[in-house]
């Protein structure tokens, strides 16, 4: 039986049984998983900043623990959603019209989403920088309820757009499945070291909430059915750590030299040191 959302779902244990395994013998299936397990890594990412940032908020000795709980509640979500497909999908459809534009439920969950992307992502830059030169206090400690909670509620946000996604690539529940539970666990083993990154540079921080006042906008923009390509987004991400990076190199080249680092011009002009001599 086909539903309306593409997926080819069976109806007796034996079709299931046979449904969840006649891809393992398919070189497309196979090719399928890799992409949609990339594709969800990459997806992944903000997901990974986000949590990063808020566990830096809680004691040292409970982060470990809440940076896995974090990407475990994340995988139950994906997982979650991914088993009841029909309701997921059933989102898409308009609630109400408002100033001439539909609003369905992904639409709400994905402003909703964006708001708090954008007020938390402001939040934490105005607590990292207030009183900078001045006297400063001791950051407040946030609870591992609290952050628990937060993490729980986007997550909610980026599994929707990620189980979507893998709606749109897939027609199999148990690939979908085993990409999401390979792309959580790549996440996990990359999620304390990017944590650990984060929280040795400064800039690096500001950078990562820039990147989710950015992600931010474009699940606001998605909301009001404003199509972000999500090239554009992972470009820019990109473009921007690559000269962050250069930064750092160049940093640290300071600090090992008396002089600082400087530039070397193009072109000299006539009254140059160098033309001089």
């Amino acid at each position: 039986m086909a539903s309306r959302t593409g997926l080819h779902l069976p109806q007796t244990t034996e079709e299931t049984t046979s449904f969840m395994f006649e891809w393992v013998t398919s070189l497309d299936a196979w090719i399928a998983l890799a992409s949609l397990t990339t594709l969800e890594i990459v997806l992944g990412v903000d997901n990974i900043i986000f949590i990063s940032i808020l566990v830096a908020r809680v004691p040292e000795k409970q982060r470990e623990f809440a940076r896995r709980m974090g990407l475990a509640l994340a995988m139950i979500a994906r997982l979650g959603l991914l088993l009841s497909i029909a309701w997921v999908m059933s989102l898409e459809a308009p609630w109400f019209t408002l100033f001439g534009n539909e609003f369905s439920g992904r639409d709400l969950i994905l402003i909703g989403g964006g708001l708090f992307l954008l007020a938390k992502a402001t939040h934490e830059i105005h607590a990292s920088l207030e009183g900078a030169g001045h006297e400063t206090k001791a950051p407040a400690v946030a609870t591992l309820g609290s952050v628990l909670v937060q993490i729980a509620l986007l997550d909610l946000v980026f599994s929707l757009d990620s189980v979507i996604t893998a709606v749109g690539l897939v027609d199999h529940l148990s690939i979908m499945a085993v990409a999401i539970v390979i792309a959580v666990s790549v996440m996990l083993l990359a999620a304390r070291p990017i944590g650990n990154f984060v929280d040795r540079h400064p800039t690096v921080k500001m950078l990562a909430l820039s990147f989710l006042i950015l992600v931010g906008m474009t699940l606001i923009a998605e909301g009001f059915e404003v199509h972000v390509p999500k090239g554009y987004i992972y470009f820019a991400m990109a473009f921007s750590i690559g000269v962050e990076l250069l930064n750092m190199r160049m940093r640290g080249k300071r600090e090992k030299k008396a002089e600082p680092v400087k530039l070397r011009k193009a072109i000299e002009g006539p009254e140059a040191p160098e033309a001089k001599a």
